[in-house]
């Protein structure tokens, strides 16, 4: 019986008082049931009766002691005890805690899945890192973060639709061509151009695929190294994106914004609904009256719109198309961006509460035997995704990232996160499948498999240890959904850390294989089960980070 399954049956408990007449009470629609800090306390715990106990009009414990012997008997449940001011302490039959294994190995890949996000139809925008430079690091945190969110979200219902969104419009895009024209005719780099290997790379690329472009008139060189340049530095993005698992189902491009008619739509529409105005020739969105400590300019007096005008555009493009709720994860020099955003948002009609959210990431920092590192071989001035992948390997930048906060800045040690010992947090949580998946193989090789789930005697699983790992397992849906909804993969990969350690505990104490010429018992059998069921939930938590599950390390 997972926690999930126990809140049911204690809300069935409620209901059947209220049925009896005994508790005068309308009937909860979410039961809180958690793990209590002290084992001995029972499996489960749950603070109902405090709850409903000002709605009764009756002390706590005199609700606590209704609904305990409602639960008293009920199938699956052991023991029930009332603490404290009211708490109900739960314990449950072996072979209801057990069952939590059959449930984890016979769901398998479903298993952690949830629908408490149902029918909501979210845009998950991310990275959406401009194409005049490789992917940096503040971008590849956003990448392992994001995907991580996005399989999350997925994992309890949401249908998600991950997006790339990238600036190929625009004064950034200009200094871009210039800076590749530089390169190509040998000159220094521009005042406020791009410097780096890569420039050099690209430039004399868009070179050999034009011949003779260096010969024809400046602006024509300057739009082709446009064009071209966008062409292969977005392709490169993608690529290294996708090597390291990252890949978007929308790429958008703001050049179509321009090229469509969007933002004219845009700005039309704002100014039907009162909020638009000129003044000294430019033309302005009145984002003060919904909260913003400016107004801000939708198109300046040249006649050229400013990026927030395709902010307009690009929001409302996306409510077109039938998002419930946009949400956009942002770099901590974005912080100033949400008052702005939120009042467009409002200015559109929409309730940036509901239709919004904002997700601002804070800083990474690299180092490396105690010191900084901060240059990369080929950007020249920042670390890029590639450094990073190439020092630690793909999985363990994915974990190293996902795993805090994102609201907390990141001291990310090379050393460790290379090391193939136990400290090393991913490689802990990698082992520990790799070590089920070893000890699965040596079972079969004895000719021992797992049998039938309806074959298999769960109720065996009494040692404290089991007991531990069991509750464990049952935690994951929970884990997956309370991650989902709070937007914090971090707590997955906390979640495994802890779920590894528990596993290895187990394993240390309880004997699961035969040894010599020993036979195997019911036992043996119950407890690859337990086994088996780890194993699930370490490969399925891990894929929601996007790590691989090796079966040999």
């Amino acid at each position: 019986m997972t926690p999930e399954q126990l809140a049911d049956v204690v809300r069935a408990a409620v209901s059947a008082a209220v049925a009896r007449g005994t508790l005068a009470v309308e009937v909860p629609d979410d039961v809180v049931v958690e793990r209590p800090r002290n084992p001995e306390h029972g499996d489960y715990a749950t603070n109902v009766a405090l709850r409903l106990a000002k709605a009764a009009g009756r002390p706590p414990r005199e609700v606590a002691e209704l609904l305990a012997a409602e639960l008293r008997a009920t199938g699956g449940i052991s023991r029930v005890d009332v603490a404290g001011p009211g708490f109900l302490n739960i314990t449950l039959a072996k072979a209801a805690l057990g069952q939590i294994a059959v449930q984890a190995v016979t769901a398998d890949a479903a298993y952690g899945r949830t629908d408490v996000l149902a029918g909501q139809r979210i845009n998950l925008e991310f990275v959406s890192a401009n194409p005049t430079g490789p992917v940096h690091i503040g971008s590849t945190r956003w990448a392992a973060v994001g995907d991580a969110l996005g399989r999350l979200l997925s994992a309890s219902g949401a249908e998600v639709t991950r997006e790339y969104y990238f600036n190929d419009a625009g004064a950034q895009i200009d200094r871009f061509a210039r800076s590749l024209q530089a390169a190509a005719k040998g000159r220094p780099v521009p005042e406020d151009g791009y410097a780096g290997a890569y420039i050099d790379d690209i430039a004399a690329q868009v070179v050999a695929a034009e011949p003779g472009l260096l010969e024809r008139p400046d602006a024509e060189q300057l739009e082709i190294f446009r064009r071209r340049g966008v062409e292969l530095m977005f392709a490169e993005i993608r690529g290294s994106l996708a090597e390291f698992g990252v890949v978007f189902d929308v790429y958008f491009s703001e050049r179509t914004l321009h090229e469509s008619g969007a933002l004219e739509k845009a700005i039309a529409r704002l100014r039907e609904q009162g909020h638009v105005y000129e003044s000294d020739g430019a033309v302005w969105l009145r984002t003060t009256d919904f909260g913003d400590d400016k107004d801000r300019v939708l198109v300046k007096s040249d006649g050229e719109p400013t990026y927030f005008a395709a902010d307009c555009a690009y929001y409302l493009n996306k409510r077109e198309r039938g998002f419930d709720k946009v949400v956009i994860m942002l770099g901590a020099d974005h912080h100033g961006y949400i008052g702005r955003y939120k009042a467009l948002v409002a200015a559109a009609g929409d309730d940036p509460d509901e239709h919004l959210e904002i997700l601002i990431g804070q800083l990474v920092n690299l180092v490396r035997n105690g010191e900084p590192v901060r240059m990369s071989k080929r950007a020249g001035t920042v670390v890029i995704l590639a450094d990073l992948v190439e020092a630690v390997g793909a999985d363990a930048a994915r974990y190293a990232l996902a795993r805090a906060s994102v609201d907390q800045q990141i001291d990310l040690d090379l050393d460790l996160w290379s090391r193939q010992s136990n400290d090393n947090p991913v490689f802990y949580v990698q082992y520990a499948h790799a070590r089920i998946s070893s000890l699965l193989r040596n079972a079969g090789d004895l000719g021992l498999t797992l049998g039938a789930a309806t074959d298999v005697d769960v109720s065996l699983l009494a040692h404290p240890r089991e007991s531990d790992l069991l509750r464990a397992i049952g935690e994951f849906p929970r884990v997956l959904s309370g991650a989902a909804e709070l937007r914090a993969p971090h707590r997955v990969a906390r979640y495994l850390e802890e779920l590894a350690g528990t596993y290895h505990r187990f394993y240390d104490s309880c004997r699961v294989l035969p040894l010599g010429d020993e036979e195997a018992t019911p036992l043996t059998t119950a407890r690859l089960w337990l086994c088996a069921a780890t194993a699930v939930v370490l490969r399925n938590g891990l894929a929601v980070l996007g790590v691989h599950a090796p079966e040999r390390m």
